[in-house]
């Protein structure tokens, strides 16, 4: 099996946006493939990530339509759902089709547009994520969130500062990115005192609803080698599932999707968490950035609150995490996420980061998440 290489990629801006999905996509896949250097007609495959273009705007068949747009025929197309982890499934797909040898140059465009809608719409849209038995009680991820949150803080003696300066650091990171959909600091007082959504879990514990999209290139290595000298290797990637009913885990402050899957990237990849030099993780809750850096191996179960009060997290940290400002500032456009993510990591090993740029990274993660947990995207990159 080939080394797997990304060549290009690409992301637009955050926020609230006028265009529809299909602009959006198409933003980012012609910005992809100027990146790259790559013909549309080069194209052997073309994935789109989205979970919900039907339940969000009534769109279907996105994926032939954008390599409609993208003068991609007669590529393969399939359009990848895997709810919110929607986006790091197609970067699966994506490498497993250049791993195979089936495609020698992919694209994955991920995108969604949600702002349209109102909070109560998107909200409901969102809670269809969960199971029929807990969705009929009004069960949604935010509860979940607060829940699970007041477990980890009782558990491990956490105070409720430390999830508060998390949403700190993530908006200080995202100043520094341009296509943030928040671009502005947060004191702590200003988490702490913010509307409570589910005890003790407030609204800039939370990530806002967002339209963007992102693209990557993949191909061989060898193929890399004739566009570029200049590119990103997928040595690992793992993909794994956890009890679809939350309330049936052993134990909800460990994500077992986060563990497995991030077990098969590592033993792929043969790498370990001390490895990582820096990592993109879901924060769609402040508290899923405690719970993952520690499934990841990142930290030891229960220190991942430690570890921020520490300030490792940090862009100077010895383990900094969601330097691209994470969901929480740069925005959650369900589809897209997981792209993105990739898209932060690629800039970090390629050294074009800028004023968000690490240091010389050579290794990162990316670890995308469906639900709370249900299913779960784990991404290892290194530089060339």
């Amino acid at each position: 099996m080939e080394n797997v290489a990304i060549i290009g990629a690409s992301m637009t801006q955050f926020g609230q946006r006028d265009g529809w999905v299909l602009d959006l996509l198409s933003e980012a896949g012609t910005a992809c493939l100027d990146d790259a250097g790559v013909s549309p007609d080069a194209i052997d495959h073309l994935y789109v990530s989205n979970m919900a273009s039907g339940e969000f705007e009534g769109q279907t068949g996105i994926m032939n339509a954008i390599a409609h747009d993208l003068a991609a025929m007669p590529a393969y197309t399939a359009r990848i759902d895997q709810t919110s982890s929607s986006g790091g499934a197609g970067v699966k797909h994506a490498w497993q089709s250049v791993a195979s040898g089936a495609s020698d140059m992919t694209l994955l465009v991920g995108a969604e547009k949600m702002t349209h809608r109102t909070t109560p719409e998107a909200t409901d849209v969102i809670a269809s994520i969960t199971h029929p038995v807990e969705y009929k009680h009004g069960v949604t991820l935010p509860s979940f969130a607060g829940l699970t949150a007041r477990l980890y803080l009782d558990t491990y003696d956490a105070p409720r500062e430390s999830l508060g300066k998390v949403a700190v650091k993530n908006h200080k990171h995202g100043v520094h990115n341009p296509h943030a959909q928040f671009q502005k600091e947060v004191d702590l007082d200003t988490v702490l005192e913010s509307p409570i959504v589910a005890d003790p879990l407030r609204l800039y514990d939370f990530c806002p609803i967002t339209d963007g999209s992102a693209a990557l290139m993949f191909c061989p290595e060898s193929v890399a080698k004739e566009y570029t000298d200049d590119y990103v290797l997928v040595p690992g990637v793992g993909g794994a599932t956890d009890t679809h009913v939350v309330h049936e885990r052993a134990d909800p402050t460990t994500m077992r999707g986060v563990v497995e899957s991030s077990r098969i990237a590592y033993d792929m990849a043969d790498m370990g968490p001390d490895d990582i030099d820096v990592a993109e993780l879901h924060d769609m809750f402040t508290i899923l950035e405690f719970l993952q850096s520690e499934d990841l191996g990142f930290f030891e179960k229960g220190d991942g609150w430690k570890a921020i009060e520490e300030g490792r997290t940090e862009m100077g940290g010895d383990m900094p995490i969601n330097p691209s400002g994470g969901l929480k500032s740069k925005g959650h456009p369900l589809g897209a996420s997981g792209v993105a993510q990739v898209y932060e990591i690629y800039e970090q090993l390629m050294g074009e980061a800028g004023k968000r740029q690490v240091g010389d990274a050579d290794t990162g993660l990316a670890c995308n998440v469906g639900g709370f947990g249900n299913c779960v995207i784990t991404t290892l990159m290194e530089a060339n």
